[in-house]
This record gives C-alpha cells, structure tokens and sequence, in this order.
C-alpha cells in the first residue's frame, strides 16, 4: 500500500499548507530513520559525484522544506540523495504574515510568499553543532542555501551572506546562493552580473574551496539565463540552481490568485527550458528544480544535461514514492 498517498497525504491537506508542513516536520523529527526505512523501503543506488563529492543518487530536497536544518537524518532516512538546507539569513526573521503557503490540486502546484522565515544562522548552526556532536550528522551531503536578511539594504548583501557563510561553513558540503526568490523585496536585483560578482568574491575570499553555486530564477528573460551561465564561467563557479519559482501565475489563471512564487508542474517546461539554454552556454554542473513531479519530468533534465535534480512539490504531493521512482529509473537508465 502506498502509505503517504493513501493515509499520509489525506490527513495533511486537510489541513492549511503551513501547518501541515510543520505538523510533517514534527513528525519527521520524531520518527526514528529505521522506522522511516521500514515504513518506505530504500531508494535505488547509483552515485554521482560532483564537486568531490559523492552523491548516493541523484534526487535532493531543495530548499525550503527544511528550513532550519531540523531533520536532516530523516531525508536521509526516507532516501534522498542530498538534501538543501534553508533558506537561511544571518538574521532571525518571522517572514511574511501568514497565510503565505497554498496548495492548488488540481494543478498539482503550490504558491509561496514565506518570505525566509528562519532561525538565523547563529541558531541554526548551533543545532547543527549539536548534531554533529551527538554522531547523528546524515550520510548524505547536506547543501547550504542562503538568503538575504530582509532588513539588509541591498548595498550591504555582501557582509550579510558573508555572515551566514562565515558561520554555517563547518556544516555545508555546498552552498546555494539565493538571490533569485520572488518573497523578498528587491532580492532579484542581486542576478545583476555586478552585485552578484561582489557577493560571490566576499564568499570565495572567506573560504576559496567550497563548492558555490548560485539559484536563479526563472523568470530571466532568455537572454539574461545565457548570460548567467557566463557569469558563472567567469567567477568560477562550481554550478547552477535551475531554477526558484515563478511570478507567471498564468497556469492557475481559472483559481484564486495570490501573491508569491509559483512551484510544482506548471514550472516544469519554463525550469527545462533554462537549464536548455544554460547547458548551451556552459558544461558547469547544474541542479535542476522546478516541476519534477514524476520519473519522466526527471529524466526529462537529466537527459538535457542537469547533473542532480531537487525536489519539493513533487514531494508534498507523491510523497517518498517520487524519490525512488527517480532513483530506480536513474539506475536502470546507467551502465548494467
């Protein structure tokens, strides 16, 4: 029987978005990982490896799910391949007023203004210390995603990303730089070539060895998505986030509308159509995000040249089934 569809899910979207996800979060965090493995079987294993580090398969958590690194044994547990912490600021932050998260079913979509509600950086890589000093540090690699700190002005983004890097060093295998969420104002400014280049050289002259990569949006204007993969090459990044969530709510026209980013299948052609024009202006490592909903939406970017995929909505609406629908797929589609 599939568990999360039949019994889980039912009982979450009975209740508002954001509750259910902390209620799932809760519950994530009180369920032992052999529990979580009895419950949902293993994925498939068939590495990668990317930035020197090995990848057990090529499905991730993007950010957002777990914002303040609270879980992270139970992504590993129910078998991602990675997972993305975050997103996280340097400063502790409420976020938007809520309601701020809403599902549409029948899209198979969520709509977002959060709006990086965390516990700042200082907090959250003090659990993290704690967990690495309890033994109970996943197997998995674990990305860091960082934000701007809403009260920032944007000429000081520098420092502020500086700050949560600074501190959350010790714990990322990888760091996501996210200047491309639509929930805080004036956040996407920073795709222009010269505050981004500022904000990635503060990070590199802090620590020059860490995988960096930088998540955009997509929105960007085709054009403006090949010049980010020059960017990239130029600053050296070691890869590519493709992509956020949408502002073109125009595949939800016939529901209620709200304000906030867009996620889950109506992003799949736009989120495949950037990593097309990326992988046409670079052969940087990409991680695709955006509309993996099922094994063929994955293997839809794997095949246009993404390295790993993310997941989130897809998630919130197959639930553990996804990851090993991809990772079996993954499996069978590499050398016997």
């Amino acid at each position: 029987m599939n568990i999360y569809r039949n019994i889980v899910r039912p009982c979450l979207f009975r209740l508002e978005a954001e509750t259910a996800h902390q209620l799932a979060m809760t519950g994530l965090g009180m369920t032992p990982a052999p529990v979580l493995r009895a419950l949902f079987g293993d994925a498939a294993s068939r590495p990668v490896r990317l930035f020197g580090i090995e990848f057990p398969n090529p499905v991730g958590l993007a950010a957002g799910m777990d914002k303040n690194a609270e879980v992270l044994g139970a992504w590993e547990a129910l078998g991602f391949g990675f997972v993305e912490a975050g997103t996280i600021t340097a400063l502790e932050q409420q976020g938007n007023d809520r309601p701020r998260c809403f599902r549409y079913p029948a899209r198979h979509a969520l709509l977002n203004r959060m709006g990086f509600n965390n516990d700042g950086a200082e907090k959250i890589a003090a659990r993290l210390e704690a967990v690495k000093a309890s033994g109970r540090w996943p197997g998995i690699p674990v990305g860091m995603n960082i934000g701007k700190s809403k009260v920032t002005p944007l000429e000081e983004a520098p420092g502020d990303y500086a700050a949560s890097f600074r501190r959350l060093l010790p714990f990322g295998d990888y760091f996501a730089i996210n200047v491309s969420s639509p929930n805080t104002p004036g956040l996407r400014q920073l795709q222009e070539a010269t505050a981004l280049a500022e904000i990635v050289r503060t990070l590199r002259a802090i620590n020059a060895s860490k995988p960096l990569l930088v998540k955009i949006a997509p929105d960007l204007g085709d054009d403006a998505v090949r010049e980010m993969a020059d960017f990239a090459e130029a600053e050296a990044l070691d890869g590519l986030i493709a992509t956020n969530t949408t502002l073109d709510h125009s595949a939800i026209a016939p529901e209620p509308d709200e304000s906030g980013g867009l996620s889950g299948a109506p992003l799949r052609a736009r989120s495949t159509e950037v990593l097309r024009l990326l992988r046409s202006r670079t052969a940087l490592p990409i991680i695709a995000s955006g509309g993996v909903m099922n094994a063929a939406a994955a293997a839809e970017k794997l095949e246009v040249g993404a390295s790993l995929v993310q997941i989130y909505t897809g998630f919130v609406y197959r639930g553990p089934r996804l990851i090993r629908e991809i990772s079996d797929a993954w499996r069978a589609s590499g050398p016997q």
